[in-house]
């Protein structure tokens, strides 16, 4: 029953940065017609668009919410234990894509939650429990069958062990392969390239064994070396690499937690001379833990950040989060780390 349902983290709205209204995870559109940093620091050298850029990466203190001075906020940051939890997306037919995904690229349905008198449904789909893995959360909005990809939203990888053999699969289901197998340009790494049918694209990895199969989110920025600033410092993520492609024209920067071999990275990728992309309105954004969200919020507004929920718990429940505006505009929402355990609950 609707009514005995206990609020969740996910089902709640927002509607202004202070007030209820889409939900927090799906930001759900009604009718729409269209772990811890490991401590290293090295200094990177790549060139974006032609011009040399010089990037500085950098890596448990207990929450506090009193006052503090910018440098130890932002030092903060980089000792908080920080985890990606979860990518939030809106499709059209929802069990058409759990089938795909559950047949096509081997994910299990961890959970449904149908909210009737919002009039969404999400489904959250991964490799492993949400308290250790990175997943997939789905929204479909009550008679919205297609949303507007945008240029600025790449695709999500996931690792495979025979990626010829993942994809021969994919085909016989009748998916959509964009790119064959075989080795990525100027590298050894075999990939390939598929669509989902709302038509979001999944790069394949091959790869061995690993705990974090679904393993990237890709998205496109407009000035590389400034993101790069912003997810160091306000979100504490490490440059794990970048590599450079001046044939195809564009740079790309890997950014997370954790290697990237063994947990979810954020792929950033710059194109020469573009510095703007549509967004569409189907990627929502990325939910990630914080072990305080009062401090998250500081060190994000002093880096240049867009707080869209001043921190704090939500009504109904204790759960406290903060959601914010990279200098491009892509969302992220923080989550604390225990109340998210208590959610699953």
């Amino acid at each position: 029953m609707a009514s005995s349902i206990r609020p969740t983290l996910s089902s709640l709205r927002f509607s202004s940065p202070s007030s209820l209204s889409p939900p927090l995870s799906s930001f759900h559109l009604p009718s729409v017609p269209q772990s811890h940093s490991f401590g290293l620091r090295a200094s990177r050298l790549f060139r974006q668009g032609g011009n040399s850029v010089r990037v500085m990466a950098s890596g448990n203190v207990p929450q506090s919410v009193t006052a503090a001075s910018p440098e130890n906020v932002l030092e903060w940051v980089k000792q908080d234990k920080r985890r990606m939890l979860h990518v939030v997306y809106r499709v059209g037919d929802l069990d058409r894509t759990i089938k795909f995904y559950t047949e096509c690229l081997g994910m299990k349905l961890l959970r449904k939650r149908d909210i009737p008198e919002e009039k969404y449904t999400n489904a959250f789909l991964g490799y492993g429990p949400e308290d250790s893995h990175f997943v997939i959360e789905l929204t479909y909005n009550y008679g919205v069958d297609k949303y507007d990809i945008g240029t600025g939203f790449g695709h999500f990888g996931v690792a495979f062990d025979d990626v010829a053999k993942a994809v021969e699969l994919i085909r016989a289901k009748g998916g959509k392969i964009t790119r064959e197998p075989g080795p990525v340009k100027g590298g050894r790494t075999v990939i390939a390239f598929i669509e989902d049918p709302d038509g979001y694209k999944f790069e394949l990895i091959e790869r061995g064994p690993t705990p974090e199969p679904l393993c990237q989110v890709m998205l496109r920025v407009g000035d590389l070396n400034r993101s790069i600033e912003f997810y160091e410092k306000a979100f504490g993520m490490e440059l794990l690499r970048t590599r450079d492609n001046p044939d195809y024209k564009y740079t790309i920067a890997m950014l997370g937690y954790g290697p990237e071999d063994k947990s979810a990275v954020l792929e950033l990728t710059y194109n020469y001379g573009v510095t703007e992309y549509d967004k569409g309105n189907a990627y929502a954004q990325i939910a990630i833990g914080t072990d305080d969200v009062y401090k998250t919020a500081e060190a994000i507004k002093l880096t240049g950040g867009k707080i869209t929920r001043e921190p704090g718990p939500l009504p109904g429940i204790n759960t406290k989060i903060t959601a914010c505006l990279d200098p491009d505009g892509w969302k992220t929402v923080f989550v604390d780390n225990v109340d998210f355990l208590k959610e699953l609950e």
